[in-house]
Formats: structure tokens, sequence, C-alpha cells
């Protein structure tokens, strides 16, 4: 897929947690979520934004009962199909891995060491 922007494992994690959605995802819940850094997690969600993939909209309501308020971040109809194909050919799902013969496992488990 020709995404047009370089796909990191930290991008990756952010889209993983972009496309479980459910929550009200804001920068800080997505960085923890993904156990990275915000230094490096606001940037691509800057990027994502920039690309169409993902927008986000500030809190609404009173911006001192708890602190300052937080931007929400969610995929486009874009970033969705685009954020699944790339995440299923990055990342195979553990199910995917199961499936491999054993053989074929251990060997490379054996490699990496």
């Amino acid at each position: 897929m020709g995404c047009g922007f370089r796909v990191t494992d930290a991008t990756l994690d952010v889209l993983e947690i972009l496309l479980g959605g459910g929550e009200e995802l804001y920068g800080l819940r997505i960085a923890k979520a993904a156990s990275r850094p915000t230094g490096s997690v606001f940037p691509i969600l800057a990027r994502l934004e920039q690309l169409g993939w993902v927008i986000s909209e500030w809190e609404s309501g009173d911006p001192g009962a708890r602190g300052p308020r937080r931007r929400f971040y969610r995929l486009t109809g874009l970033g969705l199909a685009g954020a699944r194909e790339l995440v299923s050919q990055r990342r195979p799902s553990p199910s995917l891995l199961l499936a491999r013969p054993v053989s074929t496992l251990t060997a490379r488990i054996g490699e990496t060491r």
C-alpha cells in the first residue's frame, strides 16, 4: 500500500489504538495506551491529521472543571480503511502466527538469538 508517509512502530501503535476506538481518545490516553511518549505520539497524530486519516476536536464544556482542555482524535473513513490495511500488512494477527507450523516458529526464534 502506498500510504505516502513513513510508517514506524510508533505509528502502527497509534493506529492500533485508534482502530480500537470506543473511548474518548485524547493525546495522553493514546500515548499511555500505546506505551509511547507524548513527544512521539502528538507529531504522529498531527501527521495523520494532515493526511486526512484523523480528525480532531477540542473538548467542549468548562475548561477549568478538571484541568486543560483535551483534544479528541478519531479516524476518518479514509483513515479507517488505510489503518486497517496498513496494520494487517505490517502486524499479522496472533491467530495467523498460531496457524504456522511449529518448525517455522522455532526457526525464527532461533534466528533472533
